[in-house]
């Protein structure tokens, strides 16, 4: 529609010439050849209608600066006017891979405790499970739970790095999914579908803000070196909206991002004029054709590249960090270093104008403790403990703390019963995702979960609730955050989804 509307406004003007008054020099307006009176008013009619119908889209923030290709779509590095002002400028993800346990992290079931080694009661009906685990045991929760903070938060002795920030914590115990497999809700967590292929939330917040600094992507990824996700990069893939808004990935280390930097034979000179013949060459591809999405973005990510060739060497390189801050996220430490680097990454990039940040916790299994709960959480726990806890506490010391949303969950929980005597199955009918951050209270919790952990229970927030909640905070209407597809108006949460307004502040 927009289009067709510069098209329309093109033709007016181009039949309103101007020409030189031969006595004088004064420009007087004149009509091309073959236009008469009707054709005339028609024109004009619908130029002002056009005129008209861009200001109210200007003013519904429909109306965005096109892309210098092709014409018809948004230039993702454009920043957004957000629907209403915003609790938080910018989100870190911590994305705990393979789903932590709940019920021995941060939901304590004093039930699990009396009723260790029976069967689950018949009260709580059915239970869907992957491995028929419903007939098994009771597990009790591996360590204690304990008060923390002023605000008396009880978090685990897995814990007693994030324990030591809880009045910062907003735990909420009653988030829920709807499926018990890892793929289907690494997706479903990352892209509110259980299904592949839907952008992903770092996309929709890319799509619905634009970027804050033209020298970086406005969304950026940090997935675990131990391996691969489940379910793969679809996780953090912008879906049906344009390529360009989907996450770019990155690493530590002296080349972040493979093929940034060019051979050194290569000028700057040189480059620059690779770039610009390139651009040329695709501006005259798209005269002609339909606009092509794919094309347009491998075109970006040639101009952002260029520009990053100087802007994320720089930040992944800390050694201008203290000693201190090193110290602070487990840096040079054991078993925290790698993962203590990739928060501190985070850091380095939110403080330069990069919206949304998602690193990986686990590789292939990560936190899939169905054989020993207490094995594998102590590893991963001893893994990003310290560097979480480190990463709030230097995000406050900051003072960026107060418009950062800082989000520690991974894809479901686990079940309350014993798999393999001492590991947990799946569990995505309840379980816990922290906040920490701008625009929510810190040092409490919302909703809970039934008496042994295995459903929320109370104040229930489905994933829906969670993803309108973040972008609430990003000063996104949910409702109002869409993109025409398929003839439809599509959305992160779909027909579903709620504001969690118990935790704003």
């Amino acid at each position: 529609m927009l289009w067709g509307t510069r098209k329309l406004l093109l033709r007016v003007h181009l039949q309103f010439e101007m020409s030189k008054d031969p006595t004088g020099g004064i420009e007087s307006r004149s009509f091309s050849p073959g236009l008469n009176r009707r054709q005339f008013l028609g024109n004009v009619g619908g130029g002002i209608g056009a005129i008209a119908l861009a200001k109210i889209l200007s003013e519904e923030n429909l109306l965005s600066a096109s892309s210098s290709i092709g014409g018809s779509q948004a230039d993702p590095f454009d920043r957004m006017v957000p629907h209403f002002k915003p609790k938080v400028k910018r989100v870190i993800y911590l994305f705990m891979h393979g789903g932590p346990s709940h019920v021995d992290l941060f939901d304590p079931k004093p039930d699990l405790i009396k009723y260790a080694g029976q069967p689950l009661p018949e009260s709580f009906g059915s239970v869907m499970t992957r491995r028929k685990v419903a007939q098994n045991p009771l597990l009790p929760p591996v360590k204690p739970f304990r008060r923390r903070g002023k605000s008396g938060i009880e978090i685990s002795d897995f814990l007693p790095h994030m324990a030591s920030v809880a009045d910062e914590l907003c735990v909420m115990r009653s988030c829920h999914g709807d499926s018990v497999n890892h793929p289907q809700s690494v997706y479903q967590m990352n892209t509110g579908s259980i299904l592949m292929g839907r952008p992903s939330l770092g996309s929709w917040v890319s799509y619905g803000l634009g970027s804050s600094n033209q020298d970086m992507p406005a969304f950026v990824v940090m997935p675990d070196p131990e391996g691969g996700l489940k379910g793969g990069p679809p996780a953090w893939g912008s879906g049906y909206l344009p390529a360009s808004y989907q996450g770019t990935t990155m690493r530590p280390g002296a080349n972040p991002i493979l093929n940034l930097i060019p051979p050194a034979q290569v000028s700057e000179s040189q480059q620059r004029s690779t770039l610009d013949l390139i651009q040329k060459l695709n501006t005259e591809h798209f005269k002609n054709r339909d606009y092509d999405d794919s094309l347009a973005a491998r075109v970006r990510s040639y101009e952002l590249a260029y520009r990053m060739q100087s802007a994320a060497p720089d930040i992944v390189d800390v050694s201008s960090e203290s000693k201190s801050t090193l110290k602070l996220y487990g840096i040079g430490e054991e078993p925290t270093d790698e993962f203590g680097t990739r928060c501190l990454l985070a850091r380095r990039m939110v403080e330069r104008g990069v919206r949304f940040v998602q690193l990986y916790s686990g590789g292939t299994l990560g936190w899939d403790a169905h054989k020993d709960v207490k094995e594998n959480h102590t590893t991963y726990c001893a893994k990003t403990d310290k560097p979480v806890a480190g990463l709030i506490q230097d995000l406050k010391l900051r003072g960026l703390l107060d418009d950062t949303l800082v989000i520690w969950g991974g894809e479901f929980g686990r079940m309350p019963m014993s798999e393999k005597g001492t590991g947990r199955d799946h569990n995505p009918w309840g379980y816990s995702v922290v906040f920490a951050g701008g625009g929510v209270k810190g040092g409490m919790t919302y909703g809970a979960t039934d008496a042994v952990g295995l459903r929320a229970e109370t104040d229930p927030v489905h994933v829906h609730d969670l993803h309108a909640t973040i972008l609430h905070l990003l000063g996104l209407d949910h409702e109002r955050l869409t993109y025409m597809h398929n003839g439809r108006e599509q959305r992160l949460t779909d027909v579903a989804g709620k504001v969690v307004r118990g935790i704003l502040s």
